[in-house]
């Protein structure tokens, strides 16, 4: 055990090197991605190295974040929820240090999820631009901040309204034959993606599916144990958790269209099964999920993903491959959601989205194996 611990450590360290080198103060930008790495940097820091990298987080976030409050590149009147997510680096930043100007940013993200629109049935839209549709990326992106504030602020009904949303999304947009999600739902049933009898998208990207299984595992963070909503979102966690355990690859990796395992073209996605990883060690750590087939399943991630997307380079410089850049629905030019579209985004190394996932599944896999 010690040995596997000790290389997990060595691991993490080098992740997290090589994610500081790439994400500078000169470089930091207030997006989803940035905000991702720099929270994985964070939780590494704070859980496994004794707040070795607390002070080059933080100022990576002054660069954004300036004096009064004003956040650099967040425009509200977009109604993102692409661009709530970096908040939770910012809500850490004002809890560590009670400098004003980090409650102000954060009230100003909270001001957007206010304003923000919403289906009829009370879900946030996606983006101003996406309207009457709720993708899994979104509950990700504002979820675990809502829930955070929600406890800090003393707003419990930031709980109740998150859960509501969750909820609905396991109501509509569940597959009922695999247990897995589909990336998107269109309430209206507008969209040339959407089926014109359920509004939902027509397959299963592993990378949203992710999404949905990591906030699921963290708004748990902040529920009271008396909350309402508490004994639904629990075993919801645990039947994606089952539904995911069924659709491991023998490699220990998920696919990218998951709902087509071994389909032509299709491949092995870092970024999903780093976020599986991720769901899954969480889970047995917290004891959402009982079992030793779960703790085999993250293991197996973990082995997986290094063995076929680590690598170093001459000066040892740690590098991730095998991460989809992207992928959407709708826009111009116009993603239609289809299996040969989710294929055709490229494929790219050392992503923030990938090493940002990556890094937090080891922090989970060591914070585990220290057990």
């Amino acid at each position: 055990m010690n040995d596997r611990r000790d290389h997990c450590l060595r691991l993490l360290e080098k992740a997290v090197s090589a994610a500081l080198e790439d994400c500078t103060p000169s470089t930091v930008r207030w997006n989803y991605e940035t905000g991702l790495v720099l929270k994985a940097v964070w939780e590494a820091s704070i859980r496994v190295f004794g707040g070795r990298y607390d002070k080059a987080i933080k100022a990576r976030v002054d660069t954004l974040v300036a004096a009064d409050g004003s956040i650099a590149g967040y425009r509200r009147d977009e109604f993102n929820l692409d661009q709530i997510n970096a908040g939770r680096i910012v809500l850490d930043l004002w809890k560590t240090t009670d400098e004003g100007k980090y409650r102000i940013a954060v009230e100003a993200l909270l001001g957007q999820l206010a304003g923000h629109p919403r289906t009829l049935s009370g879900s946030f839209w996606h983006k101003r631009i996406y309207p009457s549709q709720v993708w899994l990326d979104g509950l990700y992106m504002c979820g675990p901040f809502y829930a955070a504030c929600g406890i800090e602020f003393d707003r419990l009904e930031f709980l109740d309204d998150i859960c509501a949303q969750m909820l609905k999304v396991r109501d509509v947009m569940k597959d009922p034959n695999t247990g897995l999600y589909f990336h998107a739902w269109d309430e209206l049933k507008v969209q040339r993606w959407a089926d014109p009898t359920t509004g939902l998208s027509p397959h299963v990207w592993g990378r949203a599916v992710g999404w949905l299984s990591m906030a699921l595992v963290d708004i748990l963070d902040y529920l009271p144990a008396g909350h309402s909503s508490r004994a639904a979102l629990i075993p919801m966690f645990a039947n994606l958790a089952a539904a995911l355990i069924q659709a491991q690859d023998t490699s220990g990796l998920w696919w990218q269209v998951m709902d087509r395992p071994g389909g032509e073209g299709n491949y092995l996605e870092t970024s999903a099964s780093s976020m599986f990883a991720y769901s899954l060690s969480k889970g047995t750590r917290l004891d959402y999920l009982q079992g030793s087939e779960f703790i085999a399943a993250w293991e197996r991630a973990i082995v997986g993903i290094e063995k076929r997307f680590v690598s170093l380079d001459g000066s040892g410089r740690f590098h991730l491959g095998g991460i989809c850049k992207v992928a959407g629905l709708g826009g111009n030019p116009y993603r239609d959601g289809s299996y040969e579209y989710y294929l055709s985004e490229p494929i790219v190394r050392d992503d923030y989205k990938g090493m940002g996932l990556f890094i937090l599944a080891l922090v989970e896999a060591c914070q585990k194996l220290r057990e």
